[in-house]
């Protein structure tokens, strides 16, 4: 415990990897990572930097001073200088030539940029595992009849495996999502206070193909492709929205998923994992809540809540550059992050154990089966010689009658009522016949064949495992 307050992301919830990518270890280890880059490659181009300069560079480039930095910044209220500052009091051969040519968004934006990316990264991993459990349970499951619901009211059956596809096809639809941003961040390189370049034609005397092949070099060495093909002082930030976008989507999902698991447990249908120990309620001590569902809900709201951040910044940015971005930032995209590996954690801790209570959704079927069935008993009671518009109105007034019945907690005995009626023609031993649960899930199972089949490309080298989740 601490006498300050804590997000309880960082407290509770996100992994070690995520939060140490967030750290200021890695932020500002980024950031000296990126001067060194940067003063190899005008090394390399003919400005006047030495070996040893550089060499001097890569010895200090964690141990930060974060006391000179704090006091610094304090002077001179500016993070990136007090940073440069205590750089250069670290190596002080370099002090002169650290930051040269370069503006505050080099470091700050293309540190963001590397990790906004390798956090992308590791949450499509994330997702595709708990594609991985999702698909072994709808295979599993993929011909147990189920009742289905619409508008939450039962209707015709499906099965417990073809209603888990429908989560899986949206998670996988997410992960085009990822992809698709992670395809399309590019590196900012080092393009000046109004991304003209200016200073470095200056430095160059003019040689573009010199500043071209340095903004190559800093963006190879940290696993970039290439550069935006033009900006202000920023990065375009559309790509924040982008990738916020892709995590709200995400949480979108999740919460589907998780809801849909809250009202299942609701009927004792599928529970989450509830460990031996574990207590649901501090006064009733029987209850089962599903916690890690209701978790993910109360997770993803945030999540999707913290997304309308992006686009309000991309469209306020004031011709090459405003600040009113900086705070914002420094708050919606890492806790946006740390938010959606929360959320995928615990989807993969829950899609790892979620459990199928089968006799109590064979009971649900079979109390459901005979309304359902209808339509097939009046079939074959046209075939026996009926009228269809007569045996419809039999059907309707004896289903009203039943469902009146249960409603005063009798059993439902709609087939008795159907077969005391002359004109239906069918005595419930034959409608029995036709009360089989396989015959009414339709394609069910080869619509979940089919999905899982297609997505398997995607899982062939997902490891198998699930999260921990901490509290």
């Amino acid at each position: 415990m601490t006498d300050r307050y804590e997000s309880p992301l960082s407290s509770r919830y996100a992994s070690e990897y995520m939060l140490k990518l967030f750290s200021s270890d890695t932020r500002y280890t980024t950031w000296r990572r990126l001067w060194v880059s940067l003063a190899k490659a005008e090394k390399a181009l003919g400005l006047p930097i030495s070996d040893g300069q550089i060499k001097e560079l890569e010895e200090h480039l964690t141990d930060i001073d974060y006391a000179c930095v704090r006091q610094r910044e304090k002077e001179v209220r500016h993070d990136v200088m007090a940073h440069v500052y205590a750089y250069g009091k670290a190596a002080p051969s370099a002090a002169g030539i650290i930051h040269l040519g370069a503006t505050s968004c080099y470091v700050t934006d293309n540190a963001d940029l590397v990790i906004y990316r390798d956090g992308l990264k590791y949450l499509r991993a994330e997702l595709l595992r708990v594609i991985k459990n999702l698909s072994r349970f709808a295979e599993e499951y993929k011909s147990l009849p189920t009742l289905g619901y619409t508008h939450y009211q039962p209707a015709q059956l499906v099965t417990v495996g073809k209603r888990a596809s429908l989560w899986i096809q949206d998670f996988v639809s997410d992960l085009k999502e990822i992809d698709f941003a992670i395809e399309n961040i590019k590196f900012l390189g080092c393009r000046g206070t109004t991304g003209t370049e200016a200073s470095f034609v200056d430095l160059f005397e003019g040689d573009n193909a010199k500043i071209d092949g340095m903004n190559r070099m800093i963006a190879s060495d940290f696993g970039f492709e290439e550069c935006f093909d033009v900006c202000g002082q920023t990065y375009p930030r559309k790509v924040d929205s982008r990738i916020l976008n892709a995590l709200s989507s995400l949480a979108q999902s999740a919460y589907r998923m998780a809801n849909d698991i809250r009202l299942l447990q609701h009927d004792r249908q599928v529970e989450e994992p509830f460990e031996k120990n574990q207590i649901g309620s501090s006064a009733m001590a029987y209850k089962r809540n599903p916690m890690r569902s209701e978790r993910i809900c109360s997770l993803s709201r945030y999540l999707m809540a913290d997304a309308l951040n992006a686009p309000m910044t991309a469209s306020m940015q004031w011709l090459e550059r405003t600040l009113d971005d900086s705070a914002n930032r420094r708050i919606s995209l890492p806790e946006g992050f740390l938010c959606a590996d929360a959320v995928l954690r615990l989807c993969q801790n829950i899609t790892d154990g979620l459990h199928v209570n089968e006799k109590i959704i064979e009971r649900t079927v079979r109390e459901y089966l005979p309304f359902i069935a209808t339509e097939n008993l009046m079939m074959e009671a046209v075939k026996r010689g009926g009228n269809r518009q007569t045996l419809h109105e039999i059907i309707r007034k004896c289903s009203m009658e039943a469902t009146a019945r249960m409603k005063e907690g009798g059993e439902c005995d709609l087939l008795k009522r159907l077969a005391e009626e002359d004109e239906f023609g069918l005595s419930e031993a034959d409608m029995e016949k036709l009360l089989e649960p396989s015959l009414y899930i339709g394609r069910c199972s080869e619509q979940v064949t089919a999905l899982l089949e297609k997505i398997k490309p995607l899982l062939k080298d997902v490891e198998d495992g699930t999260a921990e989740i901490n509290l």
